[in-house]
């Protein structure tokens, strides 16, 4: 039987790539919204953080990232 320290440091590359990425997106997005003084992009960069920690599965954390970025893109669009 597996101990614990061994089973929680066992994870899978594509989900660290993928929790690396969407998190400095989101890190990315929050110092824009930041900036320039804009709600949607900082709420969506936290979002987007949450993400890379909550979510264990690299396909999931991919598609809510990409629906976040598309759901900040287009309420940015539309003035928000």
């Amino acid at each position: 039987m597996p101990s614990t320290a061994t089973t929680l440091l066992d994870f899978d590359s594509s989900f660290l790539f993928a929790s690396l990425l969407w998190g400095s997106i989101g890190v990315g997005y929050w110092i824009y919204g930041k900036k320039q003084r804009e709600l949607m992009p900082m709420v969506g960069g936290v979002l987007m953080i949450g993400v890379s920690y909550l979510v264990s599965s690299w396909l999931l954390m991919s598609l809510i990232g990409l629906a976040l970025m598309v759901a900040v893109y287009l309420l940015v669009k539309r003035g928000y």
